[in-house]
């Protein structure tokens, strides 16, 4: 069958809002994240939120982890067929031989079918389909000579064959169904990864609402993902929620709170909080400017340019407290650095260089 001839060929959305909207974040429930409710969160009861001109939706794709197909190959009846194949092709494609007895490309094709399908180790289910005892689907299916294979992915007919094809043609078949079932030729092999990385990136950028709408579309799918509600605790800080974020980690149980994640969380408060205090950027660079080596101030510049997001001239600003005085303050310059490695992460570039920096510093 051709694809052309092939009469088979062929999210979720997590709403957040402004105060013009009036929609509302959706969080998960039963979990983590479900057990504090909106007004915790920083959300108001009304629906309405801080003010920022963002969309009103983010879709996401099926994010939670496939479900294995059975190995066995079953031999399946009319009646079985909405269990076995409609609805089990909703978790992982499955393919229909339709095939009889008396057929003898059917004996030829159906242990290579077997064969390709076992060699893919759960990413497949196969089911058998004798036509002369249940001749219904078949027909129902406008399936008018056999061998004929038929591919379901989430409860509809996704692709199909007749004929004894070649096991390259076979291979090709069960390639494009999977790819099918995992959204597409265009499809991400880890979209878990990706939608974490967009959320991470709109909160680099100074988008947290944005961010925060990721965050609770990943939570929706995955409530107990642990990336996901520091990321939510990392977005309530940027937006200065506090009361919420001091509740929100209250939530959170012990495993997520051992996680390097949420460690650099902590961190940002810790520097948050150091730099509420300080005063202006610009008063600050005047007292370093009219007294190079008073290094309180040049400490207290380093901490106000972290919290700006200015983090490679904050560095630069304890390293040069190391380089003249490497024990000031209790070797505090270089502790101080060390925890603004920690809040940026490990991979981030400031961080990279950051510690480079320190590296030439201390053994030069």
């Amino acid at each position: 069958m051709s694809e052309k001839d092939n009469p088979y060929g062929g999210s979720y959305s997590a709403n957040y809002s402004n105060q013009s909207q009036n929609t509302n974040v959706s969080f998960g429930h039963g979990s983590q994240m479900g057990q504090a409710s909106q007004s915790s969160m920083g959300v108001p009861e009304d629906g309405g939120m801080m003010s920022s001109e963002v969309p009103s939706t983010v879709q996401l794709p099926d994010l939670r982890p496939k479900q294995k197909a059975p190995l066995n190959i079953k031999d399946i009846s009319t009646a079985e067929f909405m269990a076995d194949v409609i609805e089990a092709s909703k978790h992982y494609p499955v393919i229909v031989d339709f095939w009889a007895p008396w057929c003898e490309p059917c004996k030829q094709l159906g242990p290579l079918l077997e064969k390709n399908v076992g060699s893919l180790s759960g990413q497949v289910a196969m089911v058998k389909m004798n036509i002369d005892d249940h001749p219904q689907v078949a027909g129902q299916l406008g399936v008018q000579s056999i061998p004929a294979v038929v591919g379901f992915v989430n409860g509809q007919p996704a692709d199909a064959f007749m004929g004894n094809v070649p096991e390259a043609q076979i291979k090709a078949f069960l390639e494009k169904l999977i790819k099918t079932a995992n959204g597409g030729a265009n499809a991400s092999d880890n979209p878990l990864q990706d939608a974490l990385d967009a959320a991470q990136a709109l909160l680099d950028e100074e988008q947290s609402i944005e961010a925060l709408a990721y965050y609770s579309a990943i939570l929706e799918q995955l409530p107990d993902n642990s990336d996901a509600l520091v990321g939510v605790g990392a977005c309530l800080l940027a937006m200065g929620e506090r009361e919420a974020l001091d509740e929100h980690i209250a939530d959170l149980n012990e495993e997520i709170k051992d996680t390097p994640l949420f460690r650099a969380l902590i961190s940002k408060i810790e520097l948050a909080d150091q730099a509420e205090d300080l005063g202006d950027l610009a008063g600050l660079k005047s007292e370093v400017e009219a007294s190079p080596d008073n290094y309180q101030a040049r400490y207290d510049y380093a901490i106000a340019l972290n919290a700006a997001g200015k983090m490679e001239e904050a560095a630069e600003e304890l390293l040069y407290i190391i380089s003249k005085d490497r024990e000031w303050n209790e070797d505090g310059a270089r502790l101080q650095l060390l925890k603004f490695f920690e809040s940026w992460g490990g991979t981030h570039p400031a961080t990279l260089k950051g510690r480079r920096g320190l590296s030439s510093v201390l053994f030069r």
